[in-house]
């Protein structure tokens, strides 16, 4: 049986779910915003995302929600894409789908290239995002994002230079790029 070209005739939460964030690139929009990526130009340095998709997916983030674009507190004539409540709720989705692609894609021995603390008490996240010290899902605002042995130390794109620094997750990324098209 042929599929659709959307799942939107589906009765299934998955599908539903695919239809905001199954296209390519999607996940990593949402993924770099977590990590506090905020600018257009920012996403399109550190993600290397033709422009046209960029644009469009940001503006699908937003229609669903799980973005909201706004007003660039530094340059109001430009603006930032801020992670909603609902893109929130995406993270443990994230961190399990991060986990299950190191666990199962890739090379052996390969050194992680993030790894994500509790704030609170510093411990390693676990594989769903919980706490084996506290023994809580732990939210998104109170997730440390650390640099791993793996990651380029010294990347090209100022974004990745930003990321370099230990920080919380949803906090703003501050580089040198000042062009912001969108």
């Amino acid at each position: 049986m042929a599929l659709g070209k959307d799942y939107a005739a589906q009765e299934c939460s998955i599908a539903r779910a695919l239809e905001v964030v199954g296209e390519r690139w999607t996940l990593l929009v949402v993924r770099d915003a977590l990590y506090g990526v905020r600018r257009y130009n920012d996403f399109l340095v550190h993600l290397g995302i033709p422009r046209a998709v960029l644009a469009s997916r940001l503006q699908t983030l937003t229609a669903a929600g799980v973005l909201e674009k706004r007003p660039c507190a530094r340059a109001p004539s430009r603006h930032e894409y801020v992670v909603t409540e609902r893109g929130r709720a995406l993270w443990p989705a994230l961190r399990a789908l991060g986990a299950w692609g190191r666990d199962n894609f890739s090379e052996a021995g390969a050194k992680p290239l993030r790894y994500f603390h509790h704030a609170a008490c510093g411990t390693e996240l676990g594989v769903v995002g919980e706490c084996p010290g506290c023994g809580i899902l732990v939210p998104v605002e109170d997730v440390e994002m650390t640099p791993g042995p793996g990651l380029d130390q010294d990347p090209a794109d100022p974004v990745s230079r930003a990321l370099l620094t230990p920080r919380r997750l949803l906090t703003a990324v501050e580089t040198a790029a000042e062009t912001d098209p969108v």
